[in-house]
C-alpha cells in the first residue's frame, strides 16, 4: 500500500531533528539514496516506512494528513492574495511547494500576516479615535478567537474525553429523566446552589457563578433548553477542569485570552454533549436525515447548538455525515467556523455573497437549501437560517446571525433537505467562491475586487456587468 507523497514534510523532520540522511536512513533500514529519493518526491513512503516514521519522531500518524497542508495552503492562498504581494507574483505552485517543504514557514508567514493585520487595524482605529477625540472603543485584535478555531479545526471538533464525561454523567446522574433537575441536583452534589434570578437583578448577565459563595444565578429570561444547557456548562467547568485545562494548554494557543477562551468554547462543547448525548443524538440524526428542526425539538435545544453538535459526530466507526458549518452576521463576519468537508472559509477578507447563509438575510427565520460549486469544482450542499436573539423583554436588545451547514453534493442525500432537489442539474448549481481576490469568475456581478489571477484592466468607455468583469470593446 502506498502513501501520498510526503518528501517535504520528511525532509522538514528530519532537519529539526538535525538528524543527517544518512542517520535516518539507518533508522528506517533504507539506503541514504533512497531516502533522497522519498525527500524529493521521486519515491514514495510505504505504509511500512510511514509507521517506521511515526515511531522515529514520535508522530502521531494524523499530522502527517493532508488536511493540515491543504488548510495552510488555503491560508498562504489567502494571504497573498493582499494586494499587498501584488508586485511579487507569487504562485500557486510556490504556496504549496512552501507547506510541503516547510510547514513550520509556512504557519509562521500566516502569523505574521495575522499580526500585520492586527497592527493595521490598531493604527486604523486609533487613528479614528484620536481623530474623533478620544481613546475610548479601541478594538481589540481578535486573534483569541481565530487560535480557539484553528484548535477546534486540528482536532475535527471532536474531543473524546469530553464525550465520555458527558456519557459519565448521563449514567451517573441518570439524566433520561427530569433533565433540568437532575443537572441541578448534581450541582448541589458539588456544592453549588442554583438560582433563578429576576433580569434586572442579572445587571445583563445570562449567567453568573459566585465561586466565593458557591451559587449559580440564571437569567429568568432563558427559556428551558438554553437553561439546561448553562447548567450543563457550569458542571463541566467543575468536573471536566483537568481536561479543560491540558486541551487549553496547547501551544496553538499563545497567550491566556486565548486559553480562556478555550476553555469556555470546551466546556460549551460537554454542555451540548451532555444535552445531545452521543449514540442516541446519532441514530435520531440518522433516522430523521439530519432534520435540524425535528432534531431541536427532541433533545430541546436551539437551531445554533443542534447545527454544532451534528459536526461533532467524528467518533471513530461511528461517524455522522461530514458537515461544516458556518455563522455570520448581517454584516459579513464569521465568528464561528468549521469544516470536516474540505470547505474552506475565509479569514482575512470577506466570504462570496453566494453563500445561502447570507442570502438567508434576505428570508428570515426561513430555511433555505443551496447546491453550490467552487472554483476547483468541489459541489457541497447547504441549509442556512436566521437565527434570531433575544435577551430580554420589551426593551431589550434583539440581534441576529445566520447559521449555515453543508455537506459534499454526493452525501445529501442523507439530509432531509435535499429531498425534490436534482443534484446532478447544472442549472441548479449556484456558482461560489472562497473570497474575490481568489476567485476566476470574472463574470459575477457581485464582484467586489478584482481577481489576483487577472490584471485589473479598466476601460472607461464599457460597463459589464461589475467593475472588474471582462468586456469586448
Amino acid at each position: 500500500m502506498q502513501t501520498q507523497a510526503l518528501g517535504g514534510r520528511v525532509r522538514a523532520l528530519r532537519r529539526q531533528k538535525k538528524m543527517t540522511q544518512a542517520k535516518l536512513a539507518e533508522r528506517l533500514g533504507i539506503s541514504a539514496s533512497y531516502l533522497n529519493l522519498i525527500e524529493h518526491d521521486r519515491r514514495r513512503l510505504s505504509a511500512a516506512l510511514l509507521l517506521e516514521l511515526a515511531a522515529v519522531f514520535d508522530l502521531d500518524l494524523r499530522s502527517l494528513s493532508g488536511e493540515d497542508q491543504a488548510r495552510s495552503a488555503a491560508d498562504l492562498l489567502e494571504v497573498f492574495g493582499d494586494p499587498l504581494f501584488e508586485p511579487h507574483d507569487v504562485t500557486n505552485q510556490e504556496i504549496q511547494d512552501l507547506c510541503a517543504s516547510a510547514p513550520a514557514a509556512a504557519r509562521a508567514v500566516v502569523a505574521l500576516y495575522q499580526a500585520y493585520r492586527a497592527a493595521r487595524e490598531a493604527s486604523d482605529t486609533l487613528a479614528a479615535t484620536l481623530s474623533a477625540g478620544g481613546l475610548e472603543g479601541m478594538a481589540s485584535q481578535h486573534l483569541p478567537t481565530e487560535e480557539v478555531s484553528d484548535l477546534i479545526q486540528r482536532h475535527g471538533n471532536h474531543f473524546p474525553e469530553l464525550e465520555e464525561g458527558a456519557e459519565a454523567l448521563w449514567r451517573d446522574a441518570r439524566l433520561d429523566d427530569d433533565l433540568q433537575g437532575r443537572l441541578a441536583r448534581t450541582l448541589g452534589g458539588l456544592g453549588v446552589e442554583v438560582r433563578i434570578e429576576r433580569n434586572a437583578d442579572m445587571r445583563g448577565a445570562m449567567r453568573r457563578f459566585d465561586p466565593e459563595a458557591k451559587i449559580l444565578f440564571l437569567s429568568e429570561v432563558l427559556r428551558r433548553g438554553s437553561r439546561n444547557f448553562q447548567l450543563a456548562h457550569q458542571i463541566g467547568l467543575l468536573t471536566q477542569a483537568a481536561t479543560l485545562d491540558r486541551l487549553s494548554a496547547d501551544p496553538l494557543l499563545t497567550g491566556e485570552p486565548s486559553r480562556a477562551l478555550a476553555r469556555i468554547a470546551l466546556a460549551n462543547y460537554f454542555a451540548g454533549a451532555v444535552l445531545m448525548p452521543y449514540r442516541p443524538f446519532l441514530e435520531a440524526a440518522r433516522s430523521e436525515r439530519y432534520d435540524v428542526e425535528l432534531l431541536g425539538h427532541r433533545f430541546r435545544t436551539s437551531f445554533e447548538q443542534t447545527c454544532h453538535r451534528l459536526t461533532t459526530l467524528r467518533r471513530p466507526g461511528h461517524e455522522g455525515v461530514p458537515l461544516h458549518m458556518v455563522r455570520v452576521d448581517i454584516a459579513g463576519n464569521i465568528s464561528k467556523r468549521f469544516s470536516a468537508t474540505g470547505l474552506r472559509f475565509a479569514r482575512f477578507s470577506g466570504a462570496c455573497p453566494r453563500w445561502a447563509v447570507f442570502e438567508s438575510f434576505t428570508t428570515p427565520g426561513r430555511t433555505r437549501t443551496q447546491l453550490s460549486r467552487m472554483p476547483d469544482g468541489a459541489t457541497y450542499f447547504w441549509i442556512a437560517c436566521t437565527v434570531t436573539r433575544e435577551y430580554g423583554g420589551w426593551h431589550a436588545p434583539r440581534s441576529m446571525v445566520a447559521v449555515g451547514l453543508g455537506c459534499e453534493a454526493a452525501r445529501a442525500r442523507e439530509l432531509v433537505y435535499a429531498d425534490g432537489i436534482d443534484l446532478e442539474s447544472r442549472e441548479a448549481v449556484v456558482p461560489v467562491g472562497l473570497t474575490c481576490r481568489l476567485c476566476e469568475r470574472m463574470e459575477c456581478e457581485q464582484r467586489a475586487f478584482p481577481t489576483l489571477q487577472h490584471r485589473l484592466q479598466v476601460n472607461a468607455n464599457v460597463r459589464g456587468v461589475s467593475f472588474y468583469a471582462p468586456v469586448t470593446p
